[in-house]
């Protein structure tokens, strides 16, 4: 039964990324917003439309704007333009979202509840815990990504310094929060490891999901995933699809010498699609050693993913050594909502991991076992054409419909916000 306005609690999400950005917090924060209207008044603040680093003409005339999507009020912020192989550009853009998303908690009214992730690092808690003592709220802190050990793992800061502020910040965060959601399984050991298992805040753990009503598996010949392939040139070809951010925290540098090794096989193509940080790096990697079977494919539209997902025959579903208990990818539930098996680097008890063992959805190698990776490609390439992958496939997506679906986590998000 829908509530009326008068019944339902204001709730304030601090965002950074929503729709129409295509950054995958940023879906997800859009479908768990849009999901919970018939429980809360929500209002959004986030930036303006920029994932790409780029900003539309509309958007750079005023410091904020208001606008409403599907019912839920949005407040967005105008940050600089960056590039995200440039850090000062990024720096500079993040920081003045995290200064204008303060302003603009002034600009929207009273809240009983505020949630934020940790998007971006560290300064995603702390705007909660900002939103927390001004709006004098319930605060629910929403762990995507736990930092500084998602930029320990990587290497990308070693200022000991730098690190030790980030852990003390994002503690803090955790503390001042009413309730803390993590993304997996194992990122509940990590929240706990962070306090020595004493004191450790109000917790639980959630999936994150896909919406199996948008995304769902197709047929070889849609004229959707016909369409995709003959666009960029992957017709009659055997693709091994990588979806989502070309970024530091997946190893793709080094994955790539892996797939130098199939650059005679014309019957296979290894296709990327997204952006990221180390995108240039890929693209001259495939130049140097000329190729031809790699594919480079921009960011699809949300309608167009049904189509590019279709496409793949096998995906990669990979993170780093070291990202267990810190980051769950995403992109695993976009995998199993197609029905497509799936080629993980995930480390043994890692929430990703955890779920393709279960299901029996795909075949896993440790990240750095270079060797296993190569095995496993050559043995989906000799399995082509047979039952043992579709099956795969199968199991994986009937898991999702039972246990990931949109339906099932955002009421879980519902219950526990109104625990608080």
């Amino acid at each position: 039964m829908k509530k009326s306005n008068i019944e339902k609690k204001r709730l304030l999400i601090y965002a950074h990324y929503y729709i129409p950005d295509v950054a995958s917090t940023g879906q997800i924060l859009k479908e768990l917003a849009e999901g919970m209207l018939y429980t809360f008044d929500i209002t959004v603040i986030c930036v303006v439309p920029s994932y790409t680093g780029k900003i539309a003409s509309e958007y750079k005339g005023k410091m904020f704007y208001k606008e409403e999507i599907n019912g839920v009020k949005i407040v967005r912020i105008r940050v600089p333009e960056f590039s995200k192989v440039n850090k000062i550009s990024r720096v500079k853009n993040i920081l003045t979202y995290f200064f204008g998303a303060m302003i603009a908690t002034f600009k929207v009214d009273k809240m009983d509840y505020v949630y934020s992730i940790s998007q971006p690092p560290i300064l995603g808690g702390l705007l909660g815990v900002w939103g927390k003592w001004i709006k004098r709220a319930k605060y629910i802190y929403n762990i995507q990504d736990f930092n500084p050990e998602q930029t320990m793992a990587v290497s990308y800061s070693k200022n000991k310094l730098i690190l030790k502020g980030m852990m003390w910040f994002d503690k803090f965060s955790c503390r001042q929060a009413d309730k803390v959601i993590v993304v997996g399984r194992d990122m509940v050991e990590t929240l706990k490891r962070r306090f020595n298992g004493n004191k450790v805040p109000a917790h639980t753990f959630i999936n994150n999901w896909i919406d199996e009503k948008s995304i769902y598996p197709l047929s070889s010949d849609n004229k959707g995933v016909i369409a995709f392939k003959q666009k960029y040139g992957l017709e009659n070809k055997y693709v091994i699809m990588y979806s989502g951010n070309l970024g530091l925290y997946y190893d793709l540098e080094n994955l790539m010498a892996v797939i130098k090794n199939f650059k005679d096989r014309d019957d296979v193509a290894f296709a990327f699609i997204g952006e990221g940080s180390i995108k240039e790096k890929l693209v001259y990697y495939k130049e140097e050693n000329d190729l031809s079977n790699i594919v480079f494919i921009p960011y699809q539209d949300k309608s167009d993913l049904i189509y590019s997902l279709n496409s793949g025959d096998v995906h990669w579903c990979i993170n780093a050594k070291g990202i267990k208990g810190v980051s769950v990818p995403s992109k695993l539930y976009g995998i199993i909502a197609v029905g497509k098996p799936i080629l993980g680097v995930l480390e043994e008890g890692s929430e990703a991991q955890l779920i393709i063992e279960q299901t029996r959805c795909g075949y896993i190698a440790e990240p750095g076992n270079y060797t296993d990776v190569e095995h496993i490609i050559k043995r989906f390439i000799s399995e082509r054409g047979t039952s043992i992958p579709v099956e795969m496939g199968i199991r994986g997506q009937a898991y999702l419909v039972k246990n990931l679906t949109k339906d099932v986590s955002v009421d879980k998000y519902i219950d526990e916000i109104l625990s608080c």
